[in-house]
Formats: C-alpha cells, structure tokens, sequence
C-alpha cells in the first residue's frame, strides 16, 4: 500500500499522472511550528523542506506501519528570506512583489517511511528568475491566478498562468511542482511499486 501525506493538490496530481495507486493521508503534523523551531536552530531552506518531509511520512507511517508513505515539503528562499505560503491574497502580493526581478531557490524534498521510520529521501533545488514587472501585470495575475495560489510557496503554480512571472527557470519541473518526481518514481519500482505492479 502506497499513502501519500500531503494535501498537496500538485503532489496528489503528479501521482496520478504517474499512474500509482496511492491513498491521501494527512499527518497533523504542526508545520509551523516545526519551521519556527528549525529556524531559530538556523537551519537551512533544504534542511527545512527535509526536516517537514520526514516528520510527515513518519507521523503516518507511525499510524500505519504496513505502508509505504511519502512526505514531501517545498521551501523559496531568496537573498537570505525565506518564504512561506501566503496566508492571504494581500500577502502573496507583497510575497510576489518582493521576488520580481529575483532570482530565488525552491528547495523540494521527498521521505519514504516504512513502519514508523526514514527509509528513504531525496532532496533537488531548482532555481527561477522571475522577470520584473509592474503593479498592473502583478493585479492582472492575481486576478487570474486566484485563490489557489495561497496554498503554494512563492504564491505562484508553474503549471498555470505562474508561468509568465517567469524569465528563466534552472532545474527539474517536478522538482519546481513540490516533488521529486522521478527519484521517487525509481525508488519505488525497486520496491515493486509502479507500472509493472498497476498493470
């Protein structure tokens, strides 16, 4: 059995897409407050998104030992901030205002736990220049993006219209996504999780 822990609407797509037979399970584990606590020990963005991947599979794993479970975290840094999913439209604008003309470093890992422990994880950074632009475009893809893009570090989704905040981008797409897509996807089929076991 395959469980993921996370309410990621990308990660969850990214599975499916892969054709694995996954179930979601979200692990209750405190997010903030683990950053807080990872950041005052100055821990690094990669650390971070590590740290938040492992506590999530192991947490779940713990509940249902028989299974294999994913965790998986994202963190942007740049020039020393790190950044957050905006909790408000007002904030991923401030958020997305103070990344135009940057180039930041999205940090994406992946932990596989099995019976309540670490059994394997991967970590990738990409990194993404956003062009410079003005308020007015910025107004326009709020107003297109909507919403959603609250529930994702850097306040954008690559997949959509997020693609025109964006000059360059340096790395793996499913990396950029939240999910190192195809380590995991070795990682598994050597554990005889894939197309093979699907068909």
């Amino acid at each position: 059995m395959l469980i993921l822990a996370s309410a990621s609407p990308s990660r969850r797509q990214m599975l499916t897409n892969a054709g694995l037979d996954f179930a979601v399970e979200l692990s209750g584990v405190d997010e903030d407050e683990a950053k807080r606590s990872l950041l005052a020990e100055k821990a690094s963005a990669q650390d971070v998104a590590e740290t938040l991947a492992e506590l999530k599979a192991v947490r779940v794993s713990r509940r249902r030992p028989e299974a294999m479970v994913i965790g998986a975290d994202s963190t942007l840094a740049c020039e020393g901030r790190l950044f957050d999913k905006p909790p408000t439209m007002a904030a991923a604008r401030e958020q997305l205002l103070a990344l135009s003309g940057q180039t930041h470093e999205l940090c994406s890992s992946v932990v596989v736990a099995k019976a309540g422990g670490r059994l394997w994880h991967h970590n990738e950074r990409a990194r993404l220049t956003m062009r410079a632009f003005d308020e007015a475009f910025l107004d326009t893809y709020l107003a297109r993006a909507g919403e959603g893009i609250t529930s994702s570090v850097g306040a954008y989704h690559l997949e959509g219209v997020g693609a025109h905040l964006f000059s360059r981008i340096e790395g793996d797409y499913f990396t950029i996504l939240g999910l190192p897509l195809l380590p995991l996807l070795s990682f598994l089929a050597n554990h005889g999780i894939g197309l093979e076991k699907a068909a």
